[in-house]
C-alpha cells in the first residue's frame, strides 16, 4: 500500500515596494486628504466649531459695547475683538483635527496606519498639513463675514489674515498632535485641551488691548504662544481702518520686550518656528509609540 506523499504548504510571497520620496508624498497626500474627507462629511462638527467664535465676536461684543465704548475711542468693541475671535475659531478646529488621532487608537485605525510602509514622520505632517487646511477653510467662514463687524473686505487684508491663519493652524495642529499620541481615551484629550486652550485664549489679548497690564498678566501674555497670532492679525487689520492715531496707540500697540517693539513678521515666524518644534515632537513620539 503506498503512502501520500505530503505536499509543502503554498508559499505566498508579500512584496513590500522600497521607500522613495514619491511614496512618502503619496503618503502625507492621504492623509491629508482624508482629513479634508473627514470635515467635508461632518456637517455638524463645521456648524458647532463657529458657535463659540459667533457667541463671542455678537453676544459678547453686542453686549459690552456700551460698557467700553470710553475705553475703544470710538471703535467697535466687535472690531476689536474680532482678529481674536478668528484665532479662536482657527485653534479649536485645529484641536478637533489632532482629536482624530485619540479616535483612531481607539478605533484600532492608528496601528495600521503605523505599521504601513512608510515612515512615520509622513503620517505626522500629513496630519498636521491637513488640520491646517481643516482649520484654515473654518476661518474663511469668519472672514467672509468681517463686513458684519466693520472690518473692510481689503484683498490685501485679507490674504494676510487667511495666511496668518494658516501658519497658527499648522503649529496648533502640531501642538494636538504632539500631545494626542500620549493619550489614550477622547474625554483626557478633551479635558486637556480645554485647560490649555481657554487660558491662552484668555491671555492673549484676543479680549483686551496688551497695554499698561498688570505686570503678573503682562509676563503670562508674552509668554503665551497665541499671543504672536493675534498681535499681527489685529495690527493688519487695524491698518486698514479709519481710525485715529491714539485709537490705535491704545487698541494695537503691538507686542514688546523689555521695551522693544516686536515686528510683526518676527512674531509670524515665532508662530512657524513653534509648529515646526512641535512637529519635530511628534514625529519623535511617534517613532517611539507602540
Amino acid at each position: 500500500m503506498s503512502t501520500a506523499t505530503a505536499q509543502p504548504p503554498e508559499v505566498v510571497r508579500v512584496h513590500v515596494p522600497a521607500r522613495s520620496a514619491r511614496s512618502e508624498l503619496r503618503a502625507i497626500k492621504v492623509v491629508w486628504r482624508r482629513e479634508l474627507i473627514r470635515f467635508r462629511n461632518d456637517r455638524m462638527r463645521i456648524v458647532t466649531a463657529l458657535v463659540q467664535p459667533l457667541l463671542f465676536l455678537f453676544v459678547l461684543g453686542s453686549g459690552l459695547q456700551q460698557l467700553s465704548a470710553a475705553s475703544t475711542h470710538g471703535v467697535n468693541l466687535k472690531t476689536f475683538i474680532y482678529p481674536g475671535i478668528l484665532c479662536l475659531a482657527v485653534v479649536f478646529t485645529a484641536m478637533f483635527s489632532a482629536a482624530s488621532i485619540v479616535w483612531d487608537r481607539e478605533f484600532g485605525f492608528l496601528r495600521e496606519m503605523l505599521v504601513a510602509p512608510v515612515r512615520r514622520s509622513s503620517i505626522v505632517i500629513g496630519k498636521c498639513l491637513g488640520g491646517a487646511t481643516v482649520a484654515s477653510f473654518q476661518g474663511v467662514i469668519l472672514i467672509a463675514i468681517a463686513g458684519t463687524v466693520g472690518v473692510p473686505y481689503d484683498p490685501l487684508m485679507l490674504i494676510g489674515i487667511f495666511f496668518l491663519q494658516l501658519a497658527l493652524a499648522f503649529a496648533i495642529t502640531a501642538f494636538g498632535v504632539m500631545v494626542a499620541v500620549r493619550i489614550k481615551q477622547m474625554q483626557s484629550f478633551m479635558g486637556v485641551m480645554q485647560m490649555i486652550v481657554l487660558p491662552m485664549f484668555f491671555l492673549s489679548g484676543a479680549l483686551f488691548p496688551v497695554t499698561q497690564l498688570p505686570g503678573w498678566l503682562a509676563v503670562l501674555n508674552r509668554l503665551d504662544p497665541l499671543t504672536y497670532a493675534v498681535d499681527p492679525m489685529r495690527r493688519l487689520v487695524f491698518n486698514h481702518l479709519d481710525i485715529s492715531d491714539k485709537a490705535r496707540a491704545t487698541l494695537a500697540p503691538g507686542v514688546t520686550w523689555w521695551g522693544w517693539h516686536v515686528p510683526g513678521l518676527l512674531e509670524v515666524g515665532i508662530v512657524v518656528l513653534m509648529g515646526l518644534a512641535m512637529l519635530g515632537i511628534a514625529i519623535w513620539e511617534f517613532n517611539v509609540v507602540d
